[in-house]
């Protein structure tokens, strides 16, 4: 029987605003994995910590998403190196991608990745995401495409990756899954909920075979303003906290 990883806590080894970052990002792991978005080992989520260091927290490779802590989480520079040599190792493809958004979106502090099925196979679609669910049009609104290149760990990739998202939050990596955005984790994950919501819908509307309804594009053009008017302009903040008090109910481990 495998024992459990021990991993001395860095609670006070680090600042209270990096410890709340990695108190979240690793809630976010955790709720990857609850709501089974995960892909073993093989996704990603970063976050910025504030400061000229231009430092970032990344998953440690090799443990599963519901195995992450906060203490876990791992310390690295722009060019993904560890800061602290005694952390676990990272995915140097992991963050290529999440680097290349980092370098020059400045409003960003968390990047989110994943390899969902629905995500994936939305991405091998032609037509990518349709307009055809509320849940559709909020990703619609502020959506990029990025083409496979292979397993991403060229650098001149970077650049391609960067033109192609721009200013927006959410991106479909064609043949490959589902990237999204945001000014702090709950932000990210509120995208991600959706735009993968959104994907499971269309796959579950096409295959019925049925004759489809498509939303027209003057209400495409309000939804961001209805978005805001909804969660009372705390986007992704208004969810957070419960599903940080769901976690502490089911899975409390991750603030260690």
């Amino acid at each position: 029987m495998s024992e459990p990883l021990a991993i001395p806590s860095k609670k006070h080894q680090v600042t209270e605003e990096e410890w709340q970052l990695r108190v979240d990002l690793a809630a976010a792991y955790r709720l990857i994995a609850h709501y089974d978005w995960d892909d073993l080992v093989f996704t990603h989520i970063s976050v910025r910590i504030p400061g000229p260091e231009h430092h970032f927290l990344i998953n440690p490779y090799g443990m599963m998403f519901d195995e992450i802590t906060a203490s876990s989480l791992v310390r690295i520079d722009q060019d993904g190196n560890k800061i602290n040599p005694d952390d676990f190792d990272v995915n140097p493809a992991g963050f290529t991608i999440h680097s290349a958004v980092h370098a020059v979106r400045e409003d960003v502090s968390c990047v989110m990745h994943t390899h969902t099925t629905a995500g994936v196979a939305i991405s091998t679609q032609k037509e990518g995401l349709l307009p055809l669910s509320q849940q559709s049009l909020f990703p619609l609104s502020n959506l990029a495409y990025h083409d496979y290149e292979g397993v991403a760990l060229r650098e001149d990739e970077k650049a391609r990756l960067q033109a192609d998202l721009g200013e927006n939050n959410f991106m479909i990596l064609r043949n490959h899954g589902l990237l999204t955005t945001g000014s702090s984790v709950a932000e990210a994950f509120l995208g991600m909920y959706i735009l993968q919501t959104a994907c499971e819908i269309q796959l579950q509307a096409t295959a019925s075979g049925q004759p489809l309804v498509h939303i027209p594009d003057e209400i495409l053009s309000t939804i961001q303003a209805q978005a805001k008017q909804a969660t009372k302009g705390m986007g992704g903040k208004l969810a957070w906290p419960g599903l940080l008090r769901k976690l502490d109910r089911i899975d409390p481990g991750f603030r260690d």
